[in-house]
């Protein structure tokens, strides 16, 4: 069998913690990921991997040959993305994962037309607001907002946006319309969780340094931009939310921005994925597609 397989399924065993997981990753059976691995420790004459308490351990033979097998694995994918040919149409499955929101709002819809240009790549888009780890689950990319950056990744920045604070008119006419950031202290905040209970406004008119903190409160919070959103349109308090997100529905009259005098600290929008010699052509070609859509918007 073919050996160079055998070191990428040990590696990602090693690196997945499990023959499933490392079978999952490089889109093979479980059965295959074992054939591969016995052929290669076969050919060995030792073994690289041994079960204990119904896991799979690294053995000391496994060790000594780790870096070496990275290091052929890694020189691999350097030369085959030196030589892939660009006139060569890519083809194959990306998977990629982005929060619940801004999939919904931006990157579904530019995945649908970037299939319709590569008809031979097939894109899975996962919607979640939990933390991928890139390094552990069979995924290409991840597309996040506004979250810490894994030092292992290489990030690749979209674009930035700020947060709007807004409600609809259906609540500004039973409330008195906040004219300042101490209003909202009386307010029914719908809040994000990460925000916990405090917003910190910039007036566009002072120093960039110059911030006010206002403690806010309200009845109802969500980690999901798009549930309190919903709750904004249907009239049921005021939010702060990436304005990227809540625009449109800015433009078409169903939320109306507040203190627009003041801006909340802008936020990133990031294209996370391991390095380029693990992300192959067809991903390259999306990781781009994306760049150059919102660097037209």
């Amino acid at each position: 069998m073919d050996k160079l397989t055998g070191m990428r399924v040990f590696v990602a065993v090693v690196n997945l913690g499990s023959l499933t997981a490392a079978a999952g990753k490089l889109e093979m059976s479980r059965s295959m990921a074992t054939r591969h691995l016995a052929s290669l420790e076969k050919s060995l004459g030792v073994k690289l991997l041994s079960r204990n308490a119904r896991k799979l351990q690294i053995t000391s033979a496994g060790e000594d040959v780790l870096p070496y097998y990275q290091q052929i694995l890694s020189l691999n994918d350097d030369v085959t993305h030196i030589t892939n040919s660009d006139d060569s149409e890519p083809q194959g499955l990306i998977r990629v994962a982005c929060s619940v929101s801004l999939g919904q709002s931006h990157i579904a819809k530019l995945v649908r037309q970037f299939v319709t240009l590569y008809p031979k790549i097939q894109v899975e888009l996962t919607l979640t607001e939990r933390n991928i780890d890139l390094a552990k689950e069979p995924f290409d990319m991840v597309i996040q907002v506004g979250r810490e950056l894994d030092p292992r990744m290489v990030c690749r920045q979209l674009t930035t946006c700020d947060s709007t604070i807004c409600a609809a008119p259906s609540y500004l006419e039973q409330h008195n319309t906040p004219t300042n950031p101490s209003h909202l202290v009386s307010h029914n905040c719908l809040l994000h969780t990460n925000l916990g209970g405090s917003l910190y406004l910039h007036n566009k008119s002072t120093a960039a340094d110059q911030s006010i903190q206002v403690s806010v409160s309200g009845q109802f919070k969500s980690n999901d931009v798009m549930v309190l959103l919903e709750a904004a349109i249907a009239g049921e308090g005021i939010t702060c939310l990436p304005s990227i997100i809540v625009q449109p529905y800015i433009d078409n009259h169903q939320l109306t921005p507040l203190l627009e005098e003041y801006v909340i600290g802008d936020i990133a929008i990031n294209i996370v994925y391991q390095s380029r010699q693990h992300l192959a052509k067809r991903a390259h070609k999306l990781l781009d597609f994306l760049v150059a859509e919102f660097a037209a918007t």
